[in-house]
């Protein structure tokens, strides 16, 4: 079957994240020891990545446990959102943008709250048919439901998908699911070899 459809992962795909950003550098200006920020929100009431807790009891929770004013909560708000949403991998965004109308478009990424809103930045909505997050919709990738979901919301069959991500379970269950998945490792290659996938199914 032709591909009818791209679909992309955001963070270390459309994103390139630099992690020494955060959460390092953050925990060495506050004073705080490392991997404390990670371990910060395991008292969380609910899973951020599936929509059970807000961006604000994100930060609430940060507050608390690591005993921050509210200038160093919002300083390290605004650390973590300037990791999160990377530096724009251009090169793949413009291919990605160059697909449509031939083909539909879609992201399926593992979000937390606030990354629509943070991530408008990049204008990924310009250049998509869909986007999927998975804190609001309540389902994460390798779960089959994400892949069936992201299918269904743009109208095609599983062999008609060709997708990117940079989490090798999630190319796994991608391939399991029946779309065409390719693991990114670096934009040329994965752009060479999204090409040939479009170009095999005809």
């Amino acid at each position: 079957m032709a591909i009818r459809a791209v679909v992309l992962d955001i963070g270390g795909v459309l994103e390139v994240i630099d992690d020494g950003v955060f959460p390092g550098p953050a925990e060495e200006r506050l004073g705080l020891e490392a991997g404390s920020i990670g371990r910060g929100l395991d008292a969380l009431p609910g899973d951020a990545g599936i929509g059970e807790v807000t961006e604000a009891e994100v930060r609430a929770e940060w507050q608390r446990t690591l005993r921050l004013d509210d200038a160093q909560a919002d300083e390290l708000m605004a650390d973590f959102w300037r990791w999160y949403v990377g530096t724009l991998d251009r090169v793949l965004f413009d291919w990605f943008a160059a697909q449509r109308p031939a083909r539909l478009t879609g992201i399926l990424s593992n979000s937390g709250p606030g990354a629509r809103e943070a991530e408008r930045v990049h204008r990924f909505e310009d250049v998509t048919d869909d986007l999927v997050y998975s804190h609001e919709v309540g389902l994460r990738k390798p779960d089959p439901a994400a892949y069936d979901l992201a299918t269904h919301r743009l109208g095609v069959e599983p062999a008609e998908v060709v997708f990117l991500d940079d989490v090798e379970a999630n190319v796994t269950a991608a391939r399991a699911f029946g779309w065409h998945a390719v693991l990114h490792v670096d934009t040329a290659r994965s752009i060479t070899e999204m090409e040939r996938v479009i170009r095999s199914q005809g």
